[in-house]
Formats: structure tokens, C-alpha cells, sequence
């Protein structure tokens, strides 16, 4: 019976193992065949560089370079040995930290603490170039390996870094190399590309078989993205920013430089700006662009508004009579004064804006209903973004008129009561120098493949703001501004300038509005508008004016800007129109 049952039961183990046999070579065989290929397939990422950042010249703003971290396996190094004509040189981790410390330009203790231990993967050296990790490598050190990383660079330091922005880690991703400010952060996605993978077949080993399977997706790489900048000229901008911060006593300023015609920014210069191969090292509030993020009042540089709605609205001509007095009561009973006394003054239209007068400005726009008022403003970009397509622009602030108060809705018409950002002011000029037609402003000039190929930007409508032959008014009244008015010192030997100065209001330290602006907007040739630069320099001790601080460095970079990019001089003069009359 024994013997019996231990047949029965070695049938039954038999048929079980038959049947199973058959299932696998029969049934089945694909699907256990394709599982047992699973187990055997590993799959790594390839990664792609970030993108470069280049100026509008091709000249490299921001790229990716490799470097390595290197590592050490602390058990494996205990092992190293040098042995040179059958006698050890060097050995452990001690010896292998004085060879290494001074190619990694380190303290040598400090190296060898890292070396001794018990862990098989600690960093010493971080973002080290090839051409060291070559020296350490020739040194032939058991246990000390490389580990291939990308870093971002920027060759240039801190020119226009607070528009090129600057990368870092973020909380929910992994790695260093994520846009945090500027165009690094803005454009992250274009720059950025698709990674790939490899699948391979391994062994037991885990090494790759020969003959298995290998599959490949290829990494898509980024694209290049090309900004309008022009690297010289935002450098010229950015030193003479800071000379003139030098000699003015100024806290901070702005100056930007831009293409009347395409809005294309040829420079956005902010003092103190950011490097951003160490962003840390400049305060929070300076890593950005606060040329378009601070706000403040633009002053008589907003009178130039006032004129083109009154013009365009038929209340006024560029030779309208009027009598002005320092002293300006209006019907509501709020009184406004000029910045300088003077007595009751035959001046016309054009002359108000030459002088800058404050009473003149308001007795002409009076005759604009608060609507009408209202909708210039935001015509001509007030209270809103500009789209220039920065991280953190600020709209400004443009109460609806309904909510202004008995003297806001005059003091609107001079550039009180509302607050705009350096780049918004500069856009009043380029509608105007436009012919009217108000374009959106850009960095971005297009985008460059890997294949050298470039895909320009897609441009937007332009919008109609005044009528072409109320720009042109405006225009030549402004261009008498730095003939005869508060804006002489903008003059450029063989071109024509158009342009306002201003000084303003803007919040300080404090939180009220006891800080002090002065700027000048103008465009040139006056003639034929190539370029529209802003200067606003905040807090100047040597004097307020912005005829006197901001106008001569509206002179020199316009002069940069207008030599690099080879624009011919002004043609004949215009006569321009009467300012005074009997």
C-alpha cells in the first residue's frame, strides 16, 4: 500500500509538471516570454541641456556647460595604493586628500574628512569643469568617480541679468537648473526641450547584452531663445546708469532703449542689477526687472497725452491762444500752481508743453470730459500690462474716472494721481513717434532651432490710439522741447529729438509718496523715429530737474544706440510752431 501510494503520488507530481509543460510550450509561450523580457529590460533617461538665451546678435547671454560632481566611495578609497619602482608612494585616504586638494583647490584637511569613513557615495566637489575632473582623473585614485551634471552659466555677469533671469531648485522638482526670474522663467518651456530614454536588454550582471534588444527615443532638444536686446547697448545703458547714479547722487534709476517702430527693446538697464551666476548675492527686490515693476507718478512726461486727446478731440490746435497764471483755480475750487512763479503768460498750446506748465496743461484738458480723460490714459497703455512678457510686470494704478476725486480728475491731465511703470512711460512716446499706432513691446525676437533655423516671434495688431496727423502735432511740439524748453540738454549733434522732461512723485521708505523722480522720454531721429529711451532716476541730490539729471543721459545713450545701430542723421529742420503770441 505504501509503495502504491508513493507511485500514485510521483504520477501526480509527473502529470502536474506534463501539464504545466505543456501550458508553457503550448498555451503560453509568448506571454511567459514577453514577461521574462520585462525583467530583463532597464530603461535611463537621456537628458537634454537646457536651451541658450542669446542677445539679438547671437551673442551668448545664458548657457549650459558641463561640469562634474565628484564622489567618493570612503571604503574603496581605503584601499588606494601607489606603488612607482616597487615602492608605495602614497596610500589611503589621507595620502589621496593631499594629491587631490589642490587640484580641487581645497583644504586638505577639510578633503581628507570627507575621504575617511564607511559610506560608499559621498559628494566633495561640486560643478567642477572637465579639465579638472581630467587632472583628478589622470591621478588614477581608487574610489573617486565623476558623476556628468549641466550647469547654467552666463558669460556675461550681470549684463541684463534682470531680464535674463537665473535658475534654481524649486520644491516640487528635482535638480537646480528651473527657471525662478526673467526670461529663464518666462520662456522655461521652449528652453527646456523633451528628454529621451534608452531600453536595453541586461544580463545577471546588469551589464548590457550585445545581441539584446535596444530601443531608443532621441531627446528633443529646446530652442535658443533670441531677444531683442543688442548686448553693446545694454551695456552702454547699464554703465551710464550707474555714472550718472555717481554723479546725480541717485538711489536707483531706469533706462530703457527701444525700436519706435517694432517695440523690439534694444535695452532695459536697471542699477544694481543682478548676476545671475549669483543671484544671492543681490538683495530680493533687485533680481527682477524693476523697470517694469515699480510704479510711480510719470509727471509732466503723461502731459504729452493731455495734448495728443485734446488735439485729436478738436478742442485745441497745436497754436491754440491762451493766458496763463502761475495760480490756476478750477470750477470745483481746487487751485493748482506751476513749478515757478511767474506772471500771467500769452502762451499757446505748444508752449504750455515747452514750459511745462501744470496751469496751462489743466486749462486745456478741462475741455475733456472725465471720460474722455480716462480713455487716453488707458489708451495709450495706462493701467494695464504692456504684454512685454515678463514675469511680475505691474499694470500701474488708473482709477476708473467715476472713482476720482474733485482734484484727481484734474491732476490726471499733468501725471498726478496715477502710477505707471518706466516702460509704460515710454510707450506714450512710441505711440506717438509711431504715427499714432501703439505696439506691443517685446524681448523675444524669435526663436532658434537646432538645426540653426530661426522661427520669428508672431507679431500682434497694432492699435490705433490718435490719428496719425495728431501724433505728427505732437511730435514737433515736442521736438521744440528740446529746442527751446526744459529739455535742452537731450540735443544729439546731426538729429532731430522729440521729448518730455518730468519730475514726479513716488513711494519711498516709508510707504508715502515722499520720493522724488526725474526723468526725460524722447525719441530720435524726431524726423524719422528709430528709437524711444526713458531715463528715470530716483531721489537725485544734485537737483530735481529732469531736464538737468535725466536729459544729458538720455543725450549719451541715445547717441550709443543710434551709432550701433548705423540710423542716418536727421534730414532739414521743421519750423516749429509758435510758443508765445501778442
Amino acid at each position: 500500500m505504501r509503495q502504491q501510494a508513493i507511485t500514485l503520488g510521483a504520477l501526480g507530481i509527473l502529470t502536474v509538471f506534463a501539464a504545466r509543460l505543456v501550458m508553457i510550450q503550448g498555451v503560453d509561450p509568448d506571454d511567459l516570454a514577453t514577461q521574462a523580457l520585462e525583467s530583463r529590460l532597464a530603461t535611463s533617461t537621456v537628458a537634454t541641456d537646457r536651451a541658450d538665451i542669446v542677445d539679438r546678435n547671437g551673442e551668448v547671454l545664458a548657457t549650459s556647460v558641463n561640469r562634474y560632481h565628484v564622489w567618493v566611495n570612503q571604503q574603496k578609497i581605503a584601499e588606494f595604493k601607489r606603488v612607482e619602482d616597487g615602492v608605495v608612494v602614497a596610500e589611503g585616504a589621507l595620502d589621496a586628500a593631499e594629491i587631490l586638494a589642490p587640484i580641487l583647490d581645497m583644504d586638505e584637511s577639510e578633503l581628507a574628512a570627507k575621504l575617511v569613513g564607511d559610506e560608499t557615495f559621498v559628494y566633495i566637489a561640486k560643478y567642477v569643469t572637465p579639465e579638472t575632473w581630467n587632472l583628478i582623473s589622470d591621478e588614477g585614485i581608487y574610489g573617486i568617480e565623476p558623476e556628468a551634471v549641466s550647469e547654467r552659466t552666463y558669460p556675461n555677469g550681470d549684463l541684463a541679468g534682470n531680464i535674463v533671469g537665473f535658475v534654481g531648485g524649486t520644491a516640487d522638482k528635482q535638480g537646480v537648473n528651473w527657471g525662478l526670474a526673467g526670461m529663464e522663467k518666462s520662456q522655461e518651456e521652449n528652453l527646456l526641450g523633451t528628454d529621451g530614454s534608452l531600453t536595453y536588454e541586461r544580463g545577471g550582471n546588469g551589464t548590457a547584452i550585445p545581441t539584446g534588444v535596444l530601443e531608443e527615443t532621441p531627446a528633443e532638444p529646446g530652442q535658443d531663445v533670441v531677444l531683442t536686446i543688442d548686448r553693446d547697448i545694454q551695456y552702454y545703458a547699464q554703465s551710464r546708469l550707474e555714472e550718472a547714479l555717481s554723479v546725480t547722487g541717485a538711489s536707483h534709476g531706469f533706462v530703457t532703449v527701444e525700436d519706435a517702430k517694432t517695440g523690439e527693446i534694444y535695452a532695459l538697464a536697471d542699477s544694481g542689477t543682478v548676476d545671475p551666476n549669483d543671484p544671492g548675492a543681490t538683495d530680493g527686490s533687485s533680481r527682477s526687472s524693476r523697470a517694469i515693476e515699480d510704479v510711480f507718478e510719470p509727471g509732466s512726461t503723461a502731459k504729452a497725452i493731455t495734448m495728443a486727446a485734446a488735439i485729436e478731440e478738436g478742442v485745441i490746435t497745436p497754436t491754440s491762444r491762451f493766458e496763463v497764471p502761475y495760480e490756476y483755480t478750477t470750477a470745483n475750487g481746487q487751485t493748482f500752481k506751476d513749478s515757478h512763479e511767474h506772471g500771467l503768460d500769452k502762451m499757446t498750446a505748444a508752449g504750455i508743453l515747452v514750459d511745462s506748465s501744470n496751469t496751462g496743461t489743466i486749462m486745456i484738458g478741462q475741455q475733456l470730459t472725465e471720460q474722455q480723460r480716462y480713455d487716453y490714459l488707458r489708451a495709450f497703455g495706462f493701467g494695464q500690462t504692456t504684454g512685454i512678457g515678463m514675469p511680475s510686470e505691474s499694470a500701474g494704478l488708473l482709477s476708473n474716472w467715476e472713482n476720482w476725486d474733485g482734484r484727481s480728475k484734474y491732476a490726471v491731465l499733468y501725471g498726478q494721481a496715477v502710477a505707471v511703470t518706466a516702460l509704460q512711460t515710454s510707450q506714450v512716446y512710441q505711440t506717438l513717434a509711431n504715427g499714432g499706432e501703439r505696439i506691443t513691446p517685446t524681448l523675444i525676437k524669435g526663436y532658434r532651432n537646432a538645426d540653426g533655423t530661426i522661427t520669428e516671434r508672431e507679431q500682434e495688431e497694432p492699435v490705433r490710439v490718435v490719428s496719425e496727423e495728431t501724433a505728427d502735432q505732437v511730435m514737433l511740439m515736442l521736438e521744440d522741447v528740446t529746442e527751446d524748453g526744459t529739455g535742452k540738454q537731450a540735443q544729439i549733434d546731426g538729429y532731430r529729438v522729440a521729448g518730455k522732461t518730468g519730475t514726479a512723485q513716488a513711494v519711498g521708505p516709508t510707504g508715502e509718496l515722499d520720493s522724488i523722480v526725474a526723468s526725460f522720454v524722447g525719441v530720435a531721429p524726431a524726423d524719422d523715429p528709430a528709437i524711444v529711451v526713458s531715463v528715470s532716476l530716483f531721489d537725485p541730490k544734485s537737483s530735481i530737474w529732469g531736464g538737468e539729471v535725466a536729459a544729458p543721459v538720455f543725450s549719451d545713450v541715445a547717441t550709443f544706440a543710434l551709432q550701433t545701430l548705423r540710423v542716418p542723421p536727421s534730414g532739414p529742420d521743421e519750423e516749429l510752431y509758435p510758443t508765445t503770441w501778442e
